[in-house]
Order: C-alpha cells, then sequence, then structure tokens
C-alpha cells in the first residue's frame, strides 16, 4: 500500500486556502468571516490557541454557506482544480492509494472519488459549521487514524512534503520527501 499527503505533495498547492479562495470569489457574503478568521490565525501564531481552534475559526465561513452549496461549491471547485493534481502522481497512482491529510474529509473526498481511489483519511470537520470533530489529522494523528482503519497493513512507500510526516514515514519501507516535483529519500 502506498500512503499519500495530499497538499503541496499530490496536489500543487493548498487545497484549503485554494478552496476558501474559489468560495470567496463565488460567495463574497463570507468575506464577513475575515475578522474571525484573522484573529483565529493570529492567536495560533502567538500560540494562545492550538491548530484545531484556530482551523475552526478559519472554516467558520462554512457558517454563511448551506450543506447543499457548499457541496456543489466542492463539487465546481475540483472540475477546475483537478489540473493542479501533479503528474507524477497521476502517473503513478493505483486504486489501493490511500490519501492522509489535515485538510477536511468533506474536500477530500470528491477529488479521491475523481481519482479512482480510496476513501481519504482527513481532519472530519462538520460541513455546516466548520467544527472539527476529534482531532486535526496531523502528525502522531496521521498513525492513529491510518492504523485505526487498516490495522494489518504495510505502508510501503509514504509521500509528503512536510517533516511533520516524520512519525508516518518512519513506518513505511520507503519514505520520499516531495519538493515541487521531485521525490527525494526520506532522511
Amino acid at each position: 500500500m502506498n500512503v499519500y499527503d495530499f497538499d503541496k505533495t499530490i496536489y500543487d498547492g493548498d487545497s484549503t486556502i485554494d478552496f476558501y479562495l474559489y468560495c470567496l470569489r463565488k460567495r463574497p457574503k463570507i468575506l464577513c468571516c475575515a475578522f474571525r478568521q484573522c484573529r483565529g490565525i493570529l492567536l495560533h501564531k502567538m500560540h494562545k490557541i492550538d491548530t484545531t481552534a484556530m482551523k475552526e475559526q478559519f472554516f467558520s465561513f462554512l457558517l454563511k454557506l448551506d450543506v447543499d452549496d457548499t457541496n456543489a461549491l466542492v463539487n465546481t471547485f475540483w472540475k477546475k482544480k483537478q489540473k493542479k493534481i501533479k503528474r507524477w502522481y497521476l502517473q503513478r497512482k493505483d486504486a489501493s492509494d490511500v490519501i492522509i491529510s489535515a485538510s477536511p474529509a468533506f474536500l477530500l473526498r470528491p477529488i479521491c472519488e475523481k481519482l479512482a481511489i480510496t476513501e481519504p483519511i482527513a481532519t472530519q470537520m462538520d460541513i455546516s459549521t466548520g467544527r472539527i470533530q476529534g482531532s486535526n489529522c496531523k502528525g502522531e494523528e496521521k498513525i492513529r487514524r491510518f492504523y485505526a482503519q487498516y490495522p494489518n497493513e504495510t505502508i510501503q512507500h509514504f509521500y509528503s512534503d512536510s517533516k511533520t510526516d516524520t512519525p508516518l514515514a518512519s513506518l513505511a519501507k520507503t519514505a520520499f520527501f516531495v519538493q515541487g516535483n521531485n521525490l527525494l529519500p526520506w532522511k
């Protein structure tokens, strides 16, 4: 089994930021959440709140959309942004690939379906409120979630752009650090 981080690994950019900017263009009314979002980011940078709380502040814009509208925006977003899936990944993808990411599951599920790969392991978020259910899927949490879903599996190859994924990389038989389109051995 091959396991991949998503943002900046197989997707050229940060899908959360790209999705927010897409929503802002399509639904400018969400700009009213900017103060709350900026406050959350600032408090996180000052170490006053954790990443989970900051992400909930950031995704507060979902409160201004209904669930059907959000789902429609996700689907039209991927029609436009699917081209940002990196070519090297498309050349080696397999139906058994597992995406594990801190991005919200509701955002990644449609692109995994389009790529014809397994359901992503990602941050579970209430699509109507932006509230995270459980923990943010990052670092050691990725290991816990992986083994909860695949208790007897071995990771053959792991790919990520982030050193925060070192715990998961250490479980793989082979791990690669992704820089742009370059795949480097994990050190």
